[in-house]
């Protein structure tokens, strides 16, 4: 159990919604995801980033992918039906989510953008996501955190 709830925790507790706390040692600087699922040892397959990408039309949206896998840009942009989908600034992920880089999650974001995963995440019995801060994680099933923030799933990543 996390010595410390951080807000996405709280927002799960809040919902009722059961979820698994992990936490990994590290520096500052994030770590990639692969790393991080094994200091927690979990499959790969089962850890997702979430990634923050602004549309032609200069609108936010999240994409959740697994870690060993990279956002497809053109199918995203399918996915948000917009022209194109680029990836926002580092500097900008703060300001945008609440969250620092290597620590974003798709729950508790200071607004709730419209949000995809890759519709990989359909064949888990649980997914894991960044519990809104580098050295926690938040394991749960992934219908109920879809549901939670009200995502759509979609075919959007690609091998890296």
């Amino acid at each position: 159990m996390a010595e410390q709830k951080t807000n996405v925790m709280r927002v799960l507790d809040q919902k009722k919604i059961r979820y698994l706390a992990h936490e990994y040692p590290h520096g500052d600087a994030p770590v990639d995801g692969e790393t991080v699922a094994s200091l927690i040892g979990k499959d790969a397959d089962c850890v997702y980033k979430t990634l923050v990408t602004r549309g032609s039309s200069k609108k936010i949206y999240v994409f959740v992918v697994p870690v060993k896998k990279e956002l497809d840009l053109k199918l995203a942009a399918k996915a948000a039906g917009e022209k194109s989908i680029e990836m926002i600034h580092v500097s900008e992920i703060t300001a945008l989510t609440g969250y620092v880089r290597g620590g974003c999650s798709p729950v508790g974001m200071k607004k709730q953008y419209p949000t995809f995963f890759d519709s990989a995440v359909n064949d888990l019995d649980t997914v894991i996501v960044s519990a809104g801060k580098i050295g926690a994680q938040v394991e749960l099933a992934p219908a109920e955190l879809i549901r939670l923030v009200r995502a759509a799933t979609a075919d959007i990543a690609k091998e890296q």
